[in-house]
């Protein structure tokens, strides 16, 4: 997934997910607090093998994904392309109006637009590209 598109929430705490990322997602796909502080939304077939590794899993180790699973709330877009996101979801990512929806490869994120800003302003420095580049052996 890529791109970056800013919407606002609307009254209701619905998002508008762009249709380019809809066909991406599908019809239905979850949403679930992330490593940074945002959000992130996989597709239902990203969410199985995830699902699946998990089942791989010694039990005593299962329960360092449980964050993951006991946040995530099951999203479908309505017929405007919008989803509710979860109060709780949106107090732990600090979205309250501006919402930067960002392409992040496997997943989508839902990002506070000014936390997106400061994020984004660090990572796209030339000495962080050049050393993506470096790691990705480009």
């Amino acid at each position: 997934m890529t791109g970056v598109y800013r919407h606002v929430l609307d009254a209701k705490g619905r998002l508008f997910i762009p249709a380019r990322l809809r066909e991406e997602l599908g019809d239905t796909f979850y949403v679930t607090i992330s490593m940074e502080h945002c959000l992130s939304a996989y597709s239902a077939s990203s969410w199985e093998r995830m699902t699946e590794k998990v089942k791989a899993m010694k039990k005593v180790d299962q329960g360092k994904i449980r964050p993951l699973f006991s946040h995530a709330a099951k999203c479908e877009p309505d017929a405007q392309g919008r989803i509710l996101l979860p109060q709780a979801l949106r107090e732990w990512a600090d979205i309250e109006k501006n919402v930067a929806v960002v392409g992040a490869g496997e997943c989508a994120e839902f990002w506070n637009e000014d936390k997106w800003n400061e994020v984004d302003a660090a990572e796209t420095s030339a000495e962080n590209i050049a050393a993506v580049f470096a790691e990705l052996d480009f």
